[in-house]
């Protein structure tokens, strides 16, 4: 009876180290997720989206002016990307007017990737301080710039996710021992595979990997074949059904048939090789700035980078060659490895250029090879726990994210001179200047932009206020370029001005300074229209010269209630007020400015308040077009 007690007290210790335990690794585990996420905010603190533009526009325009059905399930264009598209429309819905929400959703996103990254070079490198500093270099890297400055960059992120998770659970068949564990991870790949491709169609390409593994694994197991390959067939008939053809597109709304040239795809294949060793090898507009034009310190540090990583490769390659018969499973890792990253740059080396958003996956996969090979190289240090041994290595990782860093944090602040950044900023400025001042107040009004360097297309002008109108108006807002401020005729409560700022890559609200240009109050003359007994004010007119004056008198009228209107000193109009509202028009020369004297013989009896020397008198409208 004594052992029986004594062996369930020893059962409930073990089970209660057993949870300690665990609690334990998984408060570390949150740990990391939670300082990768602050190290992401860190270092794209500067990133930020007020208003959507370009790509991110047309976007939200094709969500929302259609239906569920046809906004998820595209037909008639050139991609289908169902699955991004049910993802991407429900962020739409759930952020609504609150464009400002998708850079920290993308931060946070792009972290939880990171962190699964951390993960998989975890394991496979036997170390988590390796795993973490995969992690780190991952979310420093400059080519995350579209992924978080974006909305489309949730797209990247999807597939980028589902890409690597294709990866790890082939190399994880590979090393499978257990035949159905195994089966089970190739099932997982192959389910990734399918929506991958529902996300992103350049991942189609990712299928002869499949191949590879069963090859490999010499499997005879016919569902396994299968999987991959209906999934792929199933992937081109959904394209062809709703988009009338399996020819994947190019970028810019080319065809991939069209562009393709043999000499085209070897540069840019050797473009995205030397983008993973830091190198970058094509045009300002694409990267920041050439590899020509970094400062020496830059190109050295680069160097010692990729020189950490050929003497970790070197040791590996001598390490596996020692191998001897065990040699096999080694090699084809390394080959699956190499296949992924081949891939990922092939396709996306069979358009007209290369933007750094897609080498993206391959230097993530790049980070898992690496990690994989310290692992190959110190896993028998690992099994017997001498960890003193694995440092030579452990110092060239740690020596390759060292130098590296300094390197991305001077790319990042090149990330003006990307194509589409100055016209971000200058949009997001736009943003700032109309609704984030005004609120709901924009809407109604007719908003007035001075100049037109920026070359606002029709689109933009159509659409870029209706992502924050609430009730989904098409004539929320009424955008109107001019040339000059004379162009338009005294600022009144349904009017904005917006003036570009070229210098400055900005748009600037001048509404208040516009207003006081038009129509300057001297005295007497108040912002919400009312008119002392005596009052001056100075007005431009406009391209007719006619200034139109409206006045209300908002109590009952008495008997010879009078108002003289001097223009220049010189009287112009006698109103004998018959009626609560009375108005004239007073003509001067186009674009004259003119001072306007104002003397009543009435004033509003027990007013509440007295703003000047004399009494509130009147409520005055003017117009100038």
């Amino acid at each position: 009876m004594e052992k029986m007690e004594f062996s369930g007290k020893q059962k409930a210790e073990a089970m209660q180290y057993q949870w300690t335990k665990r609690a334990d690794v998984l408060k570390s585990e949150a740990l990391i997720l939670i300082l990768l996420t602050a190290f992401a905010f860190v270092v794209n603190r500067h990133m930020e989206i007020k208003g959507l533009y370009m790509d991110d526009l047309y976007q939200w325009f094709c969500f929302n002016d259609n239906p569920f059905i046809a906004a998820v399930f595209t037909s008639g264009g050139t991609r289908f990307r169902a699955l991004y598209n049910l993802v991407a429309w429900t962020e739409m819905k759930l952020f609504g007017t609150h464009i400002n929400w998708y850079v920290p959703f993308n931060i946070v996103l792009n972290s939880c990737l990171a962190y699964n990254l951390y993960r998989m070079a975890k394991r496979f490198s036997h170390s988590a301080y390796v795993g973490i500093l995969c992690a780190v270099m991952f979310l420093m890297s400059r080519m995350s710039y579209y992924q978080i400055g974006q909305a489309l960059g949730l797209m990247e992120t999807m597939a980028m996710w589902m890409a690597l998770g294709i990866l790890y659970f082939l190399l994880e068949y590979l090393g499978s021992e257990d035949e159905a564990e195994g089966s089970r991870k190739f099932y997982l790949a192959a389910v990734l595979y399918f929506c991958v491709c529902l996300v992103h169609e350049r991942y189609m390409v990712l299928l002869p990997l499949f191949y590879f593994s069963l090859v490999f694994k010499l499997s005879k197991n016919w569902k396994l074949w299968a999987a991959p390959t209906a999934g792929f067939a199933l992937i081109q008939l959904l394209r062809f059904i709703f988009i009338g053809t399996i020819s994947p597109p190019g970028t810019g709304g080319t065809d991939v048939v069209d562009t393709m040239s043999i000499s085209s795809v070897l540069h840019f294949v050797l473009s995205q090789i030397a983008y993973i060793f830091g190198i970058n090898a094509g045009p300002e507009h694409l990267n920041g700035q050439n590899f020509r034009e970094a400062p020496l310190w830059v190109t050295i540090l680069i160097a010692l980078a990729d020189l950490m990583i050929a003497f970790l490769v070197l040791a590996f390659v001598i390490r596996v060659l020692h191998k001897g018969k065990k040699i096999v499973p080694y090699l084809q890792k390394a080959f699956l490895f190499v296949a992924f990253i081949g891939a990922c740059i092939v396709c996306s080396s069979v358009t007209i250029r290369v933007e750094m958003r897609w080498v993206y996956v391959s230097l993530a996969a790049a980070l898992l090879f690496l990690s994989w090979m310290y692992g190959t190289l110190t896993e028998q240090m690992a099994k017997r726990g001498r960890w003193v041994q694995a440092l030579p290595y452990l110092s060239l990782f740690t020596l390759y994210v060292l130098f590296m860093f300094p390197v991305e944090h001077y790319y990042r602040g090149l990330f003006p001179n990307l194509y589409y950044w100055a016209d971000q900023e200058r949009y997001n400025a736009l943003a700032e200047e109309t609704y984030g001042q005004y609120g709901v107040g924009i809407f109604g009004k007719t908003i007035y932009i001075v100049g037109d360097k920026f070359e606002m297309d029709d689109f933009t002008q159509a659409e870029f206020f209706r992502v924050f109108d609430r009730l989904n108006r098409e004539d929320c807002v009424k955008v109107v370029h001019i040339k000059d401020l004379r162009d338009i005729g005294l600022i009144t409560d349904d009017m904005l001005v917006i003036q570009e700022d070229p210098e400055n890559n900005r748009f600037q609200d001048i509404t208040h300074a516009a207003s006081l240009f038009k129509c300057r109050p001297i005295y007497g003359f108040y912002d919400d229209g009312w008119l002392d007994e005596r009052a001056s004010v100075q007005v431009m007119a406009g391209s007719t010269g006619e200034i139109h004056l409206n006045f209300n008198y908002p109590r009952d009228l008495t008997k010879d209630q009078w108002l003289t209107v001097y223009v220049n000193g010189e009287p112009k109009e006698y109103i004998n007020f018959t009626e609560q509202n009375e108005e004239c028009t007073i003509q001067v020369d186009p674009y004259e400015p003119v001072t306007l004297r104002f003397e009543s013989n009435f004033f509003v009896p027990n007013a509440l308040e007295k703003r000047g020397v004399t009494r509130l008198a009147v409520l005055l409208k003017m117009t100038a077009d």
